[in-house]
């Protein structure tokens, strides 16, 4: 057995060293959004979100536009994987994986789905195994961390089985700590890199309006007594330290920025980045708007900047320089630029091709097998893309093109449970799921009230307010009413029988319009 180890640890190191990986994730609800995209730079993409629901099945509301998402993957020569999962996708995770019908079924659904869509794989964003993440989140602290093990175990066998051994992928999206296990993240994770290809770390939200301080969103490392001690460098010295191999792991990328509002006049110490802030968020880009959050039951921005944004909205005049009022400044030991708006009292924090490049070149330096970024429609004329392939010059951020890899896994001989170590502070809402996808145009509306998991009598769509002002809606699947959002910046529109997401400025000419045609009749 040793020697049948040996050979495929041989065989995955020829595999990763065709080069790195280039994942991107796809937000479906963005793909009107993706004319700028080119796929030829990604190795992976995996597509965001499959939707779990409390039987085992999954929803993918835009599958109608898959074949159409498939084909801009595909045809960049990229692997495509279904993301399965998300911020807001994550409530039944913890109850399927405990029921065995419900297991059995989230296993099936994902083998047939990949054989019948021909995907590359499943992405598992489970945020997060043994902690609550959102306040929608069903979890256990003791259980969900083997009883995940036990479902990727089966998954990897099941992919084997039906595709031939190392021929489908199995990603994960994880947090910048390994799994929690009894309250505390776990020290031993080596048994799931027995059956996944690889995880991505989501190495940014990591400071934001929930804290009492300005601060990075996503630091390269992070300043002793500052802000939230947790960042790229510390979240792979974490999961290394556990025991996930650094092939395996994924260093992932923020294509965007957070915006938050300082209590005061940030230029009177304008080399220290933390600073006290207003628990308020404002209004971000031209995609933001108030949106609707059904588990908090509040509404507010996102305050997010995308780097296509700041590029083409005027905040910044070229890669590192700010147009005024705003002022530019580079964080040494974060490894980030931020800008400030003395006029608003505006912070934001965000990532640019110098950040990016050093994240990459980094990763490259410690073994990792490539970087991840989120998302891929954030960036402009792929320059943030293109210093993400630097990758330590053992990429290709002159153009060419990366063969995608195939990470090949020891044999399942051995397989363990985990224990655990040290608690951490709470984990900040992930921006890989800032938003959900909205329905198809010609989605069903429905009447009457809507209460989350209550049941409902028909399929179809309702939005949570009927005059457009905010972006939630509900989901009638199942029985069940499941509270969903439109993507970034638009809001539900009820037009006629049908409902959409669109942008507040259309859902108030409408509303004036039919103001008029009423009034005329």
């Amino acid at each position: 057995m040793y020697r049948l180890s040996a050979i495929l640890l041989g065989l995955a190191q020829v595999s990763l060293a065709a080069g790195p990986v280039i994942l991107g994730y796809y937000p479906s609800w963005k793909r009107a959004k993706m004319d700028g995209v080119d796929f030829s730079k990604y190795t992976h993409m995996n597509i965001a979100f499959g939707i779990p629901l409390q039987d085992g099945t999954f929803n993918f509301e835009d599958q109608w536009a898959l074949p159409q998402i498939l084909s801009q993957v595909h045809g960049g020569g990229a692997k495509a994987l279904l993301s399965i999962g998300g911020w807001t996708g994550s409530n039944f995770f913890s109850d399927i994986l405990k029921n065995d019908n419900a297991r059995n079924t989230m296993l099936t659904s994902m083998v047939n789905y990949v054989k019948n869509n021909n995907l590359d794989g499943i992405d598992i964003d489970w945020e997060y195994p043994g902690r609550q993440g959102n306040t929608c989140n069903v979890y256990d602290a003791q259980n969900d961390m083997p009883n995940f093990l036990k479902l990727l175990q089966d998954l990897r066998s099941k992919f084997d089985a039906s595709f031939g051994p190392s021929n489908k992928l199995i990603t994960l999206a994880v947090r910048a700590q390994p799994f929690d296990i009894y309250n505390s993240p776990s020290n031993d994770v080596s048994a799931f890199a027995k059956v996944v290809d690889y995880a991505n770390i989501m190495a940014y939200d990591i400071n934001g309006p929930w804290m009492s301080d300005t601060g990075p969103n996503a630091p390269f490392n992070y300043e002793a007594g500052k802000g939230t001690p947790l960042s790229l460098v510390s979240a792979i010295d974490a999961w290394t330290g556990a025991g996930w191999p650094a092939k395996q792991l994924v260093a992932g990328l923020g294509f965007y920025g957070r915006s938050t509002v300082a209590q005061q006049d940030m230029t009177r110490d304008m080399q220290n980045q933390y600073q006290p802030q207003l628990h308020e968020v404002p209004l971000g880009d031209s995609e933001d708007a108030p949106w609707y959050d059904a588990c908090a039951r509040s509404t507010s921005a996102s305050g997010t900047w995308q780097w296509k944004s700041l590029r083409g909205q005027g905040i910044l005049t070229s890669s590192n320089s700010a147009a005024a009022p705003w002022i530019r400044q580079w964080d040494s030991v974060t490894q980030t630029p931020w800008l400030f708006n003395p006029s608003t009292k505006i912070f934001l924090s965000y990532d640019d091709p110098d950040s990016i490049r050093i994240k990459s070149d980094y990763a490259a330096s410690r073994g990792l097998g490539g970087v991840m970024i989120w998302s891929v429609n954030m960036d402009h004329n792929s320059e943030l893309v293109d210093a993400a392939r630097s990758f330590g010059g053992k990429g290709a951020d002159n153009g060419t093109t990366i063969t995608p890899t195939v990470a090949i896994r020891p044999t399942l001989t051995s397989i363990v449970s985990s224990t655990h170590t040290k608690t951490i502070t709470a984990e900040p809402v992930q921006s890989s799921t800032a938003g959900e996808s909205g329905p198809q145009p010609s989605s069903q509306a429905s009447s009457g009230s809507v209460v989350a998991g209550e049941q409902c009598n028909f399929v179809g769509y309702k939005c949570i307010d009927a005059r457009g002002r905010n972006a939630a809606y509900a989901v009638c699947n199942h029985g069940k009413w499941l509270m969903r959002s439109c993507g970034l910046g638009t809001v539900c529109q009820e037009v006629g029988g049908t409902i959409t997401c669109t942008w507040p400025l259309f859902g108030r000419a409408k509303q004036s319009i039919d103001s008029l045609i009423h009034k005329s009749i």
